[in-house]
């Protein structure tokens, strides 16, 4: 199976980032891979994901990751932070250019197991 994504829409998601769903398939419920953009100076709002592992890999910017109770880490071009289920998250951008990554989800992301942390 082949997905074509030329006319797939990016949307503002709750969490503060533009998100574009590349792979969220019912028909696979194991994975799901979208892409997350980031402005300069702005941070993601605390939030967890609730029966599902993330995986950020850094695609463009650079970045600092806040992941439960670790001191939070700098990230760059190639990078993958690994999130465990269940685990507070955020992200802020600290360049001077867009943070984009892909948001990698083992099972697919579903919106009801987004939970906000607050702002």
């Amino acid at each position: 199976m082949i997905k074509n994504n030329h006319d797939t829409k990016e949307y503002f998601f709750q969490e503060g980032c533009y998100i574009t769903e590349f792979w969220n398939e019912n028909s696979d419920e194991q994975v799901s891979v979208a892409q997350a953009r980031l402005a300069a100076g702005e941070t993601t709002k605390p939030h967890a994901l609730k029966n599902t592992i993330e995986r950020y890999l850094i695609v463009a910017g650079e970045g600092v990751v806040y992941i439960g109770e670790n001191p939070p880490q700098s990230v760059s071009k190639d990078d993958v932070v690994y999130i465990p289920a269940s685990t507070s998250q955020s992200i802020k951008n600290t360049g001077d250019t867009e943070l984009v990554f892909l948001a990698i989800c083992t099972p697919r992301f579903k919106e009801g197991n987004y939970i906000s942390l607050g702002e």
